[in-house]
């Protein structure tokens, strides 16, 4: 993490320092009677100024918790509310553990009937057998700091890319301690009074064991019951069919910056680009991407907040309507 360590740190210095270059530089114009110039200085080092402190230091480490409705055909039963939350990345800037118990304690706020953990939750690109252990010991302790969740319906997961690279069976083992039930390639059943439902977790893309099988883990689903599809990518969408009322994924941070009239510099895989960010309807197939909690590479974030989400999956107001009409 010495990288975006060190950005983060040059980060800090740039805003301590730059508000004293530019009074110096301004005070040394206006003794010229340079006063264009000097205005001019100080308006471009306030813009920059702000803009920097604003994408480095201030909104990555903000929290904000998106409500979304979902309205799919395909769903039955009650609306469910579920939370999710995805690309945690521990270790890398911005997030240690205490930060994943605040943003744990601020999901059970919301009281979910069940929490979705959409994987990633590893910092940084290298292996656990490279990194120093405190470093190793930090992002266990924050995967197992998801045993304080809490949520009817219990807790879910699958895993990112990321922990792939790190060690994607320590993560997991980290997981199922914490009481997540850790989904690759499988489906459970969830039973509740209104209305069972199924939870199909996908492998990560870059598994060292197996990527994602769509076909074969639907077919896993043992009746008509309404599916819910999770996958750290959004790109293994393509693959899933009209029978899954919901696929929910990570991974894109919602391109971490968004310039306004440029958009997202950067897609992290191939369908990101597509499936960027929010909610998506391909010929009435649903897909949800989450921006995540995280950073990575650059421990940067600029219109592109870290969130959790509550969202509510429901049947279209209208089938609810007829149905309620059914003699």
């Amino acid at each position: 993490m010495a990288g975006p360590g060190l950005i983060l740190t040059l980060a800090w210095i740039g805003a301590v320092l730059a508000p004293l270059v530019c009074a110096f530089l301004i005070r040394r114009l206006l003794r010229g009677r340079r006063i264009f110039l000097a205005v001019s200085v100080g308006v471009a080092t306030g813009v920059v100024w702000t803009l920097g402190v604003w994408a480095f230091l201030v909104e990555p480490a903000t929290l904000t918790v998106r409500q979304v409705t979902v309205e799919s055909a395909t769903w039955t039963g009650a609306p469910l509310r579920i939370g999710l939350i995805s690309d945690t990345h521990v270790a890398a800037p911005h997030t240690d553990v205490a930060r994943i118990e605040r943003l744990v304690a601020r999901m059970n706020r919301e009281r979910p009937d069940v929490i979705m953990l959409m994987g990633d939750y590893a910092g940084g690109h290298e292996p656990a057998a490279t990194r120093a252990r405190p470093e190793q010991s930090e992002i266990l302790r924050g995967v197992e700091a998801f045993r304080g969740l809490s949520a009817p319906l219990g807790v879910h997961g699958v895993l990112g890319n990321h922990d792939s690279w790190y060690d994607d069976a320590a993560i997991a083992g980290a997981m199922r301690r914490a009481g997540v039930r850790v989904l690759e390639n499988r489906a459970e059943r969830v039973e509740r009074p209104g209305g069972a439902f199924w939870i199909a977790g996908l492998a990560d893309m870059e598994s060292p064991r197996e990527g994602p099988r769509v076909a074969r883990t639907l077919a896993t689903v043992g009746d008509a019951a309404p599916v819910i599809a999770l996958t750290h990518w959004p790109d293994p969408f393509v693959e899933v069919p009209g029978r899954v009322a919901l696929t929910l994924a990570g991974h894109t941070h919602c391109g971490q910056v968004n310039l306004p009239f440029v958009g997202r510099l950067v897609h992290a895989s191939r369908m990101s680009e597509r499936w960027a960010c929010g909610l998506y309807d391909e010929d009435g197939r649903k897909l949800f991407v989450t921006g995540g909690v995280g950073v990575s590479i650059l421990p940067v974030r600029f219109r592109a907040p870290p969130e959790i989400v509550i969202l509510t999956l429901r049947r279209p107001a209208r089938a609810s309507i007829q149905a309620s009409r059914v003699p």
